[in-house]
């Protein structure tokens, strides 16, 4: 990976740093503090303007407000493990935000993190960054060699979208790295942000929940997998789902066809992980849709959400992109280059959707109508100018 090259996100942080504080919120290990690093006159995590709360050194100039008096952009980093972390950064920001910028960056959700203080509303933008994806890297020189587009759509798949992985493209450091990311996962971030005392069990659930991806999710079979109670599982969900290991979408309910309303479909941020083909694949291809709704979002202020479409007859479509509340188009994923899906063909006229695209990982592009194109992955990417 070249070194200067800036994520899709720098252009955002760089125009809404100007007069707002930035957080930026993300998975463990996808570059956050790469990105913010970049935007200080000294690059490195031993620059003056870089205080990360896992640092004592760090953590003690925090607390007594010694910040740098010679930088212009200081960084935060994991500083929402501190109870008082909102009311500490509403402070900085409103008695010296003519002095400095501010960047905040956390492996957890820092909208969801609230704990104490007054609020922030006003006085921050924030942004999600996302594992690299087909759109990033076709898009721009972040590849030092150029790749054929299927070839990258492989090396994805296979690889994942953390860039450490993905760049040092083998196998074994692959293995290490996922070892290293789910220990720290479990035993940095939930013990840090979470009281749960079974920290041995949410291990067994981070393991258990590969297997279980685009399926809808069953509390209540993982209860019974892991002994313990519903409620205590779904709130160990949800905690995973807060620290940016998982997340999970919801059905959309079209008004012309009886579709499921409570189930959910669970997927990874990072779906490595998952051992079959077909559903790494699925996975991945959720990856790309939330990023381009999170992206959305977080850059335009739309209303932006990923569904998938069900219906009691358990005919299924695998997402549907909604934007403030109109579907866009759905997607359906095969690994192979097959006919047309026959729920698609159900559900295009019984549905508003007005775009169906068939994804796969084959060479078969063909315009089935105006309403339903098969295509492959890649192209569908570039089609559509995802980031």
């Amino acid at each position: 990976m070249n070194k200067t090259h800036n994520r899709y996100l720098h252009p955002l942080v760089k125009e809404f740093l100007s007069n707002r504080m930035v957080f930026v919120g993300g998975p463990r290990q996808v570059g956050k503090t790469t990105l913010c690093l970049q935007f200080l006159e000294n690059p490195t995590i031993e620059s003056l303007a870089y205080l990360n709360w896992d640092d004592v050194h760090s953590r003690a100039k925090i607390k007594k407000a010694e910040l740098p008096l010679d930088q212009k952009v200081l960084c935060f980093d994991e500083i929402h493990k501190f109870k008082n972390w909102r009311s500490l950064l509403k402070g900085f920001y409103d008695t010296k935000k003519n002095r400095y910028k501010f960047l905040i960056t956390g492996s957890a959700r820092l909208d969801h993190y609230r704990r104490g203080g007054d609020s922030l509303l006003g006085r921050y933008r924030y942004l999600r960054l996302h594992p690299l994806t087909l759109g990033e890297l076709l898009s721009t020189n972040i590849l030092n060699n150029t790749l054929h587009d299927k070839n990258t759509t492989e090396t994805l798949l296979k690889m994942g979208g953390f860039p450490e992985p993905f760049f040092n493209g083998s196998e074994r450091n692959l293995k290490l790295w996922q070892n290293e990311r789910s220990y720290r996962i479990v035993n940095d971030d939930v013990r840090d942000l979470e009281r749960v005392k079974e920290i041995n069990s949410i291990e067994l659930l981070v393991d258990a929940l590969p297997s279980r991806v685009g399926s809808p999710l069953s509390i209540k079979n993982l209860s019974g997998d892991l002994d313990a109670h519903h409620a205590t599982v779904k709130n160990w969900v949800q905690i995973l789902d807060n620290i940016y290991y998982s997340y999970r979408i919801s059905p959309y309910g079209a008004p012309k066809i009886r579709a499921v309303k409570k189930e959910q479909k669970l997927y990874l941020w990072d779906w490595s992980t998952i051992e079959d083909k077909g559903l790494r694949f699925e996975n991945m291809v959720a990856g790309h849709l939330l990023k381009y709704c999170h992206f959305l979002e977080d850059s335009e202020g739309e209303k932006m959400e990923l569904r998938f479409l069900r219906d009691t007859d358990k005919r299924e479509i695998d997402f549907v992109v909604i934007k403030n509340k109109k579907p866009l188009f759905a997607v359906e994923c095969k690994t192979g280059e097959r006919n047309l899906s026959s729920h698609i063909d159900y559900f295009k006229t019984r549905t508003p959707i007005p775009k169906f695209y068939q994804v796969h990982l084959g060479t078969r592009h063909v315009e089935i109508d105006n309403k339903c194109t098969i295509l492959p992955f890649w192209r569908f990417c570039k089609d559509l100018a995802l980031p």
